[in-house]
């Protein structure tokens, strides 16, 4: 039995939360300076526990920061996963405009010279009526 308050390796901890597919990747992102624990940029091997505040930087730019709330050893369900740490409302705020606007910049463009379909053109008219409705 893990205790959730033991430290765990900051790399090993990404990986069991899911921010990661595998710990190598998790290892390179640390290694990177794509991850800062407390403010510092640090080493794979450094332990993290309940109460540290981490910054993650993922693909396109986009910073998570959250903070920890409970360790795991292994690899747990995305469900669980969940449980692990807290993000921060600043976070949460900026990841949720981001999608926001990449939704409304991802406009169903139809094959060239290709008619479009009865779905394609339900999805451009919705489009259309979300921007103008603003």
């Amino acid at each position: 039995m893990h205790d959730p308050a033991a430290p765990v390796r900051v790399d090993k901890w990404l990986w069991a939360a899911r921010f990661f597919k595998t710990r190598p990747l998790a290892v390179e992102a640390v290694s990177g300076g794509r991850v800062q624990v407390n403010g510092a940029r640090v080493k794979p091997s450094r332990d993290v526990g309940p109460g540290d505040a981490l910054e993650i930087t993922l693909g396109q730019g986009a910073r998570v920061a959250l903070v920890v709330r409970a360790t795991a050893p292994r690899r747990v369900s995305a469900r669980e996963a969940a449980l692990l740490y807290d993000e921060t409302e600043e976070s949460r705020a900026a990841r949720e405009q981001a999608a926001a606007e990449r939704r409304l910049a991802a406009t169903p463009q139809p094959v060239s010279g290709a008619r479009p379909t009865k779905r394609d053109r339900r999805r451009y008219e919705a489009q259309r009526r979300e921007r103008g409705a603003r």
